[in-house]
């Protein structure tokens, strides 16, 4: 069973302007419908973890993670839309996931950590992991014009350096009883972002629902909204994207329905991460 909340999710795609995920992606590869990305179908639940990784170990890690488990989640029926370096410490790793359904995160997380594959490198995994891997936000997509989408794996070929551009997450943490308001607003505060060399990569909620895999908690001291974007470059973020937030922030902050100020993520793909920057864009 999938969770929806309807009323807010039809007041928000009807009065949301043109932030679209799924559209921007198609653009670039010729119609992601067609694309077999698009198999993997839809995600109501995805989760934004990140993990503090030993000092000097997190190359590594991300080595050791790209090579052992994207493939195996996703033949349990997850999908890993990318993983990256978190900017501003020397130790974050920084990843994302989906699952079908809210009872399919229990199903797949049981076969994968208590099957072969993370019983073969789990030891090592471990092991340059400090213990702390709480900082997770479990959540879903604000509309369904808002979804991650689910981008095609990097093309080890066409795609020889490995996934490109920048990818940024804005968290803002909301008061509970102003998430629809927020919502909206944020939505049309996100519009400044429709200029060449930023893609949207999706609005996401916190998704209200007890742990039902217990062995890996999330946060609960929610609710949150995250926005996603794909830059193309260096230069973007800080020639256009910077100054951007900046005025996003200010107009986001003084409607006085957040907790606390915005957290900005800025994130560098992993060799292998599906959210990048696509060759084909422009």
């Amino acid at each position: 069973m999938r969770r929806h909340l309807p009323a807010l999710c039809a007041l928000l795609l009807a009065s949301s302007p043109s932030f679209g995920a799924t559209a921007a992606v198609s653009e670039c590869m010729g119609g992601a419908a067609t694309h077999p990305a698009s198999l993997f179908g839809h995600f109501d639940v995805i989760e934004l973890r990140r993990y503090p990784v030993a000092p000097g170990e997190r190359p590594a890690f991300a080595t050791y993670y790209e090579s052992w488990f994207p493939e195996a989640f996703e033949q349990l029926g997850s999908l890993i839309f990318g993983e990256f370096f978190e900017r501003g410490t020397q130790n974050n790793f920084t990843w994302m996931r989906g699952f079908h359904t809210v009872e399919d995160r229990a199903i797949v997380d049981a076969e994968f950590y208590y099957g072969p594959v993370w019983r073969e490198h789990k030891d090592l995994a471990n092991s340059l992991l400090p213990g702390v891997d709480d900082n997770v936000l479990e959540l879903h997509a604000l509309n369904a014009r808002t979804a991650v989408p689910a981008m095609p794996a990097v093309n080890p070929v066409t795609e020889p350096a490995g996934a490109q551009g920048v990818v940024v997450a804005e968290i803002y943490a909301v008061k509970k009883e102003e998430l629809q308001p927020f919502s909206a607003r944020a939505l049309r505060a996100f519009s400044h972002y429709d200029v060449p060399g930023i893609r949207p990569a999706g609005v996401l909620v916190t998704l209200d629902t007890p742990n039902n895999f217990p062995l890996l908690p999330f946060r609960t001291d929610g609710p949150f909204l995250v926005a996603l974007h794909i830059l193309r470059n260096e230069s973007v973020l800080k020639d256009t994207f910077d100054p951007l937030v900046a005025r996003t922030k200010q107009e986001l902050t003084i409607t006085g329905m957040l907790r606390r100020p915005p957290e900005i993520l800025v994130l560098n793909p992993a060799k292998r991460s599906r959210l990048r920057w696509l060759p084909a864009c422009k």
